[in-house]
C-alpha cells in the first residue's frame, strides 16, 4: 500500500486510549479556554484522523510563510497550505503552556482538542498578505476562501495537539465520514492496491460519474473512492446530506458492487485552486489512494483561477518526488451528441458547442427548482428526483 506522506505510518491525533482520553477531558475542565474558529476546528479534525500526517499540531508563524512562499515548512517538509490557529482574541491564554480548545461548530461549545502552546505569535497584516496570495493566488475580499482567511485575526496559536473527538462529523454523517486511518483499513480489507479518488463538494451528474469510470478504466485501478467534503461550503451550495444521498443513489444503481467506496471527510472548503488542489492529493495519499482525478477548476471558485492551473500546479510547482500519489488529469466531460455518450472534449474530433450538452449550473438549479428532471444526457433520473425534492423542500 502506497505510504503516507513524510512518514511509515499515520499519525492520527485523535486520542484512542480510554484512561489517557478520560485524563485529558478532566485535565481539560480546568485549562483556559480558547474558541476556535470553524477553520482551526476543521484542521483540527483532519489532524485528529491522521488526514495531515506527519502534523502534530498547528504551525507557527515562520512555518506558515515558508509554506505559502515555496509549499516547505522550515524543516523541509513539503506542504501546500498553512495548518493555522488563527484569532483575534488571546485573552485568558496569553501565558497559558496548555490549552482547552473547544469546538465553534458544536452546541455548547465542547472541548475538541487539547493543546500545548508553543508560541502565541502577532501576524503583521503584511506577513498575511503574503499567505493569502500565495494561497489564494489572490487578495480579493469576493473570493471566499480569503474572506474567511483575513477574518479570523492576527494571533498565530501554535503547537500540538490531542484530540478528544470529530466534531458534528461522525453523529451528523454516520458511515459516511470516515479518517484517513478508516479508508486505509478498507482498502486492505478489500484488497485494491491501486485507488483512484475523486474529490467532490458537489452532486455527482452524469459527466463525473463517467469521468470516475474512464479513470478507473484507463488506470487499470481496483477501486475508486468517491470521498466528499462535509465542512462548511459557501451559501448556496447544496448541503452535504443531499450530496450524500445523490451520490450513494447513483453507486448502488449504475456501478458493479465492491468497485466504489463512498466516503467523507471533515474539513472547510478553502477554494483554493491549485494550492488546494495540492492538498487534495496529500491527504488522498495519506487515506491511502494511489491516483487522485484533478479536473477543470478543481477546488476553485468563479473567476479566479484559469481552467487547468490545478493541474499545472503539479508540473511547474510540486517537486518531483514530493509525493508519492500521482494525478489523473481529467478535461472538461460533456455529452456528446454525435457519439451519444460522454467524451472529454480535448479526446474527440469535429465537434462545436452545438454538439455536445451544456447546461449551466444556474439553469440547472432553475429546472429543479421548478420539478423539471434535467436531461439524462446531463443527470441520472434517480440522482435529478432526489435534487429535485430538495430544492421543492427550501423553495
Amino acid at each position: 500500500m502506497i505510504k503516507p506522506h513524510g512518514a511509515d505510518a499515520l499519525n492520527p491525533l485523535l486520542v484512542s486510549d480510554a484512561a489517557e482520553h478520560q485524563a485529558l477531558t478532566e485535565e481539560a475542565e480546568s485549562l483556559p479556554s480558547m474558541l476556535l474558529s470553524s477553520a482551526a476546528a476543521a484542521n483540527a479534525v483532519m489532524l485528529g484522523g491522521g488526514y495531515f500526517t506527519p502534523l502534530d499540531g498547528y504551525m507557527n508563524l515562520d512555518d506558515a510563510l515558508a509554506v505559502a512562499k515555496d509549499m516547505h515548512t522550515s524543516s523541509g517538509l513539503f506542504w501546500p497550505v498553512p495548518v493555522l490557529n488563527l484569532t483575534a482574541d488571546i485573552d485568558g491564554i496569553e501565558n497559558a503552556k496548555r490549552i482547552a480548545l473547544r469546538d465553534p461548530n458544536v452546541e455548547g461549545h465542547p472541548v475538541i482538542a487539547v493543546m500545548t502552546v508553543s508560541a502565541i505569535e502577532k501576524a503583521s497584516d503584511e506577513q498575511l498578505d503574503t499567505i493569502t496570495e500565495s494561497v489564494f493566488g489572490t487578495l480579493d475580499s469576493a473570493h471566499p476562501g480569503v474572506n474567511v482567511f483575513r477574518n479570523l485575526g492576527n494571533h498565530v496559536v501554535s503547537g500540538p495537539i490531542q484530540v478528544l473527538n470529530l466534531s458534528y462529523f461522525e453523529t451528523d454523517f454516520p458511515g459516511t465520514f470516515k479518517t484517513a486511518v478508516d479508508i486505509r483499513n478498507e482498502i486492505k480489507a478489500l484488497g485494491w492496491s491501486k485507488v483512484v479518488a475523486f474529490q467532490t463538494r458537489n452532486p455527482m451528474h452524469l459527466a463525473h460519474e463517467e469521468l470516475c469510470r474512464m479513470a478507473m478504466d484507463r488506470l487499470g485501478a481496483d477501486g475508486i473512492v468517491v470521498h466528499m467534503l462535509l465542512g462548511k461550503l459557501k451559501a448556496g451550495d447544496i448541503p452535504a446530506s443531499v450530496r450524500d444521498a445523490c451520490i450513494r443513489k447513483m453507486v448502488d444503481v449504475y456501478f458493479p458492487q465492491n468497485t466504489v467506496m463512498v466516503n467523507g471527510y471533515g474539513f472547510d472548503m478553502l477554494y483554493a485552486g491549485p494550492r488546494e488542489a495540492v492538498l487534495h492529493a496529500l491527504f488522498r495519499q495519506n487515506m491511502g489512494a494511489t491516483h487522485l482525478i484533478v479536473g477543470r477548476d478543481h477546488a476553485g471558485v468563479g473567476d479566479f483561477y484559469g481552467p487547468f492551473d490545478a493541474q499545472t500546479i503539479f508540473d511547474e510547482q510540486v517537486p518531483e518526488g514530493a509525493l508519492d500519489i500521482e494525478i489523473f488529469k481529467a478535461d472538461h466531460t460533456a455529452y456528446s451528441k454525435k457519439l451519444n455518450k460522454v467524451v472529454m472534449m480535448r479526446e474527440v474530433e469535429d465537434h462545436t458547442p452545438e454538439d455536445y450538452v451544456f447546461l449551466s449550473g444556474t439553469k440547472v438549479r432553475e429546472m429543479l427548482g421548478n420539478g423539471i428532471a434535467p436531461p439524462p444526457e446531463f443527470s441520472r433520473p434517480e440522482v435529478a428526483e432526489i435534487l429535485m425534492n430538495h430544492y421543492r423542500s427550501v423553495a
